[in-house]
Formats: C-alpha cells, sequence, structure tokens
C-alpha cells in the first residue's frame, strides 16, 4: 500500500471522526494490508486530526475476544476523546455503532518512553499512579453490516476508541485482589454480565506491559497522564436510545453510562 493511499484513507478517517458519522465498507485498494500499516495510518489520522491522545484502549488479550475481533494478537488505539465522569451520558445517534465495555483504567504518573530493553510488569505497575473503575465508550466509523472491512481498516481507524467514563480510584489498588473481583454489568436494572480481570486480562497490568512494549517496539510510547483502557471484563453489548449501563466493581465503586 504506498503513501499516497495511506494518506487518503486517513483523511477519510479523520473526516469521517471529525463530522461525527459512519460509512458502509470501504474500497478495497484503501483496506491496509497488515497491522502494522493499519497503525501506520492511524497515527497519520492523529495527526491530521491534531487532537490531543488523551490516552490508548487495549483489546483482545485472550483468545476468546481474539476470535470475536478477528485477530491472533491483542490489538491497541489511540483515545482522543474527552475522558468523563463516572456519571456519563451520550446521546445514542450521535455516537457511532455504540458498544458499551467495562474495563479498568490506568492513569500513569511517568512517562514509559520507547526504548531497547522490554518493560516488566514492575516496572509499568510503578509508572502508574491510579487504577479506576470504568466504561469505554467504544464506536467504530465503519457501519456494522454486510461490508464490514476487515479487521486492519478497523485499526486505522483507532480500533474503535471512543469516550471513556472514569470512576474514582481505586484506594491501594496495588495491595488489592483486583484480578479475582467480580464486576458486574447491568442495563436499566437487569443483569446482562459478569467477569473478571482474571478471566480477562490475568490483571490489567499484563496488557498495560503488553501495550507499553508494543508501542515502545514501534518508536512511540506513552506519556503521564494519559489514561489506559485495558480491556473488557463483560465483553461487547449494543446499547439502545435510552439505555443506561451501571458496571458494578464491588467495593471498587461504580460508574454509569446513559445513551439517552
Amino acid at each position: 500500500m504506498d503513501i499516497a493511499l495511506q494518506r487518503e484513507l486517513a483523511s477519510l478517517l479523520a473526516t469521517l471522526r471529525r463530522e461525527g458519522r459512519q460509512q458502509s465498507g470501504l474500497d478495497q485498494r484503501l483496506v491496509p494490508p497488515d497491522n502494522a500499516t493499519a497503525y501506520r495510518i492511524a497515527g497519520m489520522v492523529a495527526e491530521e486530526l491534531g487532537w490531543d491522545v488523551v490516552g490508548w484502549k487495549i483489546a483482545a488479550m485472550k483468545e476468546g475476544l481474539q476470535r470475536q475481533l478477528r485477530t491472533d494478537q491483542p490489538i491497541y488505539g489511540r483515545v482522543m476523546m474527552p475522558v468523563v465522569p463516572s456519571l456519563a451520558t451520550v446521546e445514542h445517534a450521535k455516537v457511532c455503532s455504540p458498544i458499551p465495555e467495562v474495563e479498568y483504567q490506568a492513569i500513569l504518573g511517568a512517562d514509559l518512553p520507547p526504548r531497547e530493553k522490554p518493560y516488566t510488569v514492575e516496572e509499568v505497575t510503578e509508572a502508574v499512579v491510579s487504577l479506576h473503575p470504568g466504561i469505554e465508550l467504544a464506536e467504530c466509523r465503519f457501519v456494522h453490516d454486510a461490508a464490514f472491512p476487515p479487521l486492519p481498516a478497523i485499526l486505522a481507524d483507532g480500533a474503535g476508541s471512543g469516550i471513556i467514563a472514569c470512576g474514582e480510584a481505586i484506594p491501594d489498588w496495588k495491595t488489592r485482589d483486583i484480578a479475582g473481583q467480580e464486576v458486574v454489568l447491568s442495563c436499566n436494572g437487569t443483569l446482562r454480565r459478569k467477569g473478571t480481570a482474571g478471566e480477562l486480562l490475568d490483571h490489567p497490568m499484563v496488557p498495560l506491559t503488553w501495550l507499553a512494549n508494543e508501542l515502545s517496539r514501534t518508536g512511540i510510547g506513552m506519556k503521564a497522564g494519559q489514561i489506559v483502557s485495558t480491556g473488557t471484563l463483560t465483553g461487547m453489548l449494543r446499547p439502545k436510545p435510552g439505555d443506561t449501563f451501571v458496571a458494578d466493581f464491588g467495593p471498587f465503586g461504580s460508574v454509569t453510562a446513559t445513551y439517552a
């Protein structure tokens, strides 16, 4: 895929994000040939938009979600939408193919710049200033129809990154049973899903370490103050207008997101 086509796709995706709209399918000549090209185009989208990269999202740490997302490895994307408080309301009609994903969110207190030596879980944990319950309000620039393009097109679009609803920091999180805590997702008062970080992530610091090393490998790095949504604990659901989702992290707090 030559640089002119990469720029054409980046311009299209930036325009769709800027205008808050979707399209059905993608011209085959604009589908990135591989993940590396897709991630490069995602960086070009961020440059063209000129928006701050407030953080990162991670998805598909384990095989089950990898099958759903048509990948054999974890994926990531830049977060350029605002981080909102734990009582979030968005307009359903203005969110592109919305998906609420219950996730732990880590805020970095130190840079994790590119380097030759891989980061360890211990180093990455030390760089995290706080861990929070949250919901990622994911979205996609492509309509989920029969023409839905292959995964590299989705990666170029930021892997479906959207708005992050972030709860209060979990006190003493480094000494708490983060991996074992059951998280319950309800919709309009009805239980919809349950899950734990241990089942889907091992621990939020595991995907975060993967991301630190993946970005380091490609010369990007992460910065203090950025937030990282570490991967869904309850899978993916499709909301309807008027739905209210509550993610209950037990003693770690809860987060509410309403699609008005």
